[in-house]
């Protein structure tokens, strides 16, 4: 078995191992000499993509988990030492689902490498790329099979659910304008399109 199988059993990746995944390095080694302070010690492309991951993170266009850099700092009056957050996020801690960055690869046309090597969810239909693309079919099926994850069904329906993951992925389907202001009636078909359980009922209580 290649290293970079044994990162495929990964939910979740933080921003440094995302980086260096897509662009085709096993963060096992690597990671350890990744620095943005230090552009000598980068390997190529790794700069341009973790400053794209940090501005969608930002921009929430791609969801995480953020945590932030503490900085140590001392109280003027007792001399104490104490953490506070900085504007920073802490790439090494702030966690990725690998669904939510395949989902924002394939809007930015990206259809082929690590997260995508054995996986047969992504033919035409679902290239950005291609001349016959339509963004709510790809939006609709691909919020279908974010649905594995059971977490995401948890204490809900599975609509809401839908709709849930369709309103966080929706810049990148084109459900949202310029602004950010949300299609809902796009939204809406989508999540229609995508539900398998057409009469609804009411969730299940989580275990």
């Amino acid at each position: 078995m290649d290293n970079l199988d044994y990162w495929r059993i990964c939910d979740k990746l933080n921003v440094v191992q995302t980086a260096l995944l897509i662009i085709g390095e096993d963060p096992t080694e690597t990671q350890k000499y990744v620095s943005t302070r230090n552009p000598s010690c980068q390997v190529e492309g790794y700069h341009a993509v973790e400053t794209a991951l940090i501005n969608s993170i930002l921009l929430d266009e791609l969801p995480a988990l953020i945590e932030y850099e503490q900085s140590p700092k001392r109280d003027a009056v007792t001399g104490n030492v104490y953490f506070d957050n900085s504007d920073d996020i802490d790439l090494k801690k702030t966690l990725i689902d690998v669904d939510d960055i395949r989902s924002w690869l394939l809007g930015r046309g990206i259809t082929d490498g690590f997260f995508f090597v054995n996986r047969h969810d992504n033919p035409d239909y679902l290239n950005p790329n291609h001349p016959r693309y339509a963004p709510k079919l790809a939006a609709s099926i691909n919020a279908w099979l974010s649905m594995e994850d059971e977490e995401k069904l948890k204490g809900t329906t599975a609509k809401q659910a839908l709709i849930k993951w369709l309103r966080e992925h929706a810049t990148e389907y084109r459900l949202s304008d310029v602004d950010g202001n949300l299609n809902e009636k796009g939204i809406e078909e989508c999540a229609k399109i995508s539900n398998w359980k057409e009469k609804g009922g009411a969730p299940k209580t989580p275990s």
